[in-house]
């Protein structure tokens, strides 16, 4: 079970960056084929983001999944609302949703 102080760090983080990717790894060196996708189409979109690897803290890696009630990583957040996973995000860059979602939150992207 995830305990509060954890799911508290967990929301802090979410609500304290417009835009946070919970993923294996990092940008530069993703762990994971879908936490890379996902952080190349950030990446590809020209949008800043905030970054937390998961594999560096378990409690984390557990508590993101408790938080969304979403059961993968990686986990995108934007102006604290929950998009989605990979398969998610891929689909929404492909139909050109991402970017006129980005535009509606006011986030900068290509």
């Amino acid at each position: 079970m995830t305990d509060t102080a954890t799911l508290e760090s967990i929301r802090n983080t979410v609500e304290g960056h417009d835009v946070v990717l919970y993923m294996k790894g990092t940008p530069l060196f993703p762990q994971c084929g879908f936490s890379s996708l996902v952080s190349r189409v950030l990446q590809h979109m020209g949008v800043e983001y905030h970054s937390v690897n998961v594999l560096e803290d378990m409690d984390v890696r557990e508590g993101i999944k408790v938080y969304s009630d979403w059961p993968t990583i990686p986990q995108l957040y934007v102006k604290g609302e929950f998009i989605g996973g990979c398969d998610i995000v891929k689909e929404m860059f492909e139909t050109g949703e991402l970017k006129a979602f980005f535009d509606e939150k006011g986030i900068e992207a290509a």
